[in-house]
C-alpha cells in the first residue's frame, strides 16, 4: 500500500513521538508513506476563519502536489486532515473561489483538478489494513490496559464519513482488536480547546480538565489521540490544570500510533514513549 505523506507541521516540532510511532508501525504494517515533495503548512484551522482564500490557496497548493503523485493523500494530523478536506470540498463547491485559487496556483506554476483523496492515517490503519490483519501482526496483548479513545473535535467532524461525530467507536474496535479495553468515555469527541490555550488560557484549561476527569471517572490508565494539537494540551497542560483547580490527573496522553506499535512488538523508544510530560513508563512497564 502506497500514499503520498503530509506530515505537517506539529510532527517536526512538538509531536515527534507521534512522527517515531508512524515511522515505525508503518514498516511493520508494511504501508509506504512518501513525504509529498516540497509540501508546506497546510493553511492552519484557525486562520481559515480570517481569510477562506488565502488559507484555500495555501492548502492547495498542497493538493496540486500531491495530485500530481497519482496517490492518495494521507495524514496524521487532524487539523490538516481537516482543512485539506474542507479546500477540496469548498473548490467543488465554489466556483468563484475555484477560479480564484486556480490563478494563484498557475502563479506558482501548479494547476489543481480535484482528484486527490485525503485520508487520515487513523482511516488508512482501519479502512485499508483492517482490524484482524493488525491483530494477527500483534506480538503482544495489550491486556487489562484501560484506555480512554479521544478522537478530538476534527476527526470525525459531519461530512467526513469516516465515523460518528457524536459517539465514534472505530479506534476503540482497533485497540480492543489488541486486547485493551477500550473505557466509558462521554467526552471523546468534545474540543480540548485547542490553540485557544494561548488566547485565552482559563477557557482552554477548563475545557481540558472536562476531558481528563471524564478519562480519570471512567477508569482511564491513559488516554490516546489521533491529534498533535490534542496531545500537547493534555500532556503539557495537565500539570497547570492540577494547580489551577487543586487535582491530581497523572494520565499518560499517548498517540494510538504508539499503541498499537507497542502490540506489534516494537520498542519504547523508537515509538517515542518517553517523551511525554506524563511519564507512561510504569504503566507500559508490564508490556515489555
Amino acid at each position: 500500500m502506497r500514499y503520498s505523506y503530509f506530515p505537517g507541521c506539529s510532527l517536526d516540532a512538538s509531536a515527534v513521538a507521534y512522527a517515531l510511532s508512524i515511522k515505525a508501525i508503518t514498516k511493520a504494517l508494511d504501508i509506504e508513506l512518501t513525504e509529498l515533495e516540497d509540501w508546506n503548512c497546510c493553511g492552519a484551522s484557525p486562520y481559515s476563519s480570517v481569510d477562506t482564500l488565502i488559507c484555500s490557496c495555501i492548502s492547495a497548493r498542497n493538493l496540486a502536489l500531491a495530485e500530481k503523485t497519482g496517490l492518495e493523500l494521507v495524514t496524521a494530523c487532524s487539523s490538516c486532515y481537516n482543512v485539506l478536506s474542507k479546500t477540496n470540498s469548498l473548490l467543488r463547491q465554489y466556483p468563484q473561489l475555484k477560479e480564484e485559487v486556480d490563478e494563484a496556483l498557475a502563479a506558482g506554476g501548479l494547476e489543481y483538478h480535484g482528484g486527490v483523496r485525503v485520508r487520515h492515517l487513523a482511516h488508512v490503519l482501519i479502512q485499508d489494513v483492517g482490524y484482524e490483519t493488525i491483530a494477527a501482526k500483534a506480538k503482544k496483548s495489550l491486556d487489562r490496559l484501560r484506555v480512554a479513545v479521544y478522537y478530538g473535535c476534527q476527526l470525525v467532524r459531519p461530512g467526513g464519513g469516516f465515523d460518528d461525530p457524536e459517539f465514534p467507536q472505530s479506534i476503540d474496535r482497533l485497540i480492543e482488536s489488541l486486547g485493551a479495553q477500550a473505557v466509558a468515555f462521554p467526552l471523546k469527541s468534545r474540543c480540548c480547546g485547542g490553540s485557544l490555550v494561548i488566547s485565552e488560557e482559563n477557557i482552554a484549561l477548563g475545557l481540558i480538565r472536562k476531558v481528563l476527569d471524564s478519562a480519570a471517572a471512567n477508569g482511564a490508565e491513559c488516554i490516546i489521540t489521533v491529534c498533535p494539537l490534542c496531545q500537547t494540551n493534555l500532556d503539557v497542560y495537565q500539570g497547570r490544570v492540577n494547580r489551577r483547580f487543586k487535582t491530581h490527573y497523572d494520565i499518560p496522553i499517548l498517540f494510538f500510533t504508539q499503541l498499537v506499535g507497542l502490540a506489534l512488538g516494537l520498542g519504547s523508544k523508537e515509538l517515542g514513549i518517553d517523551k511525554g510530560m506524563v511519564s507512561a513508563k510504569k504503566l507500559l512497564s508490564r508490556y515489555g
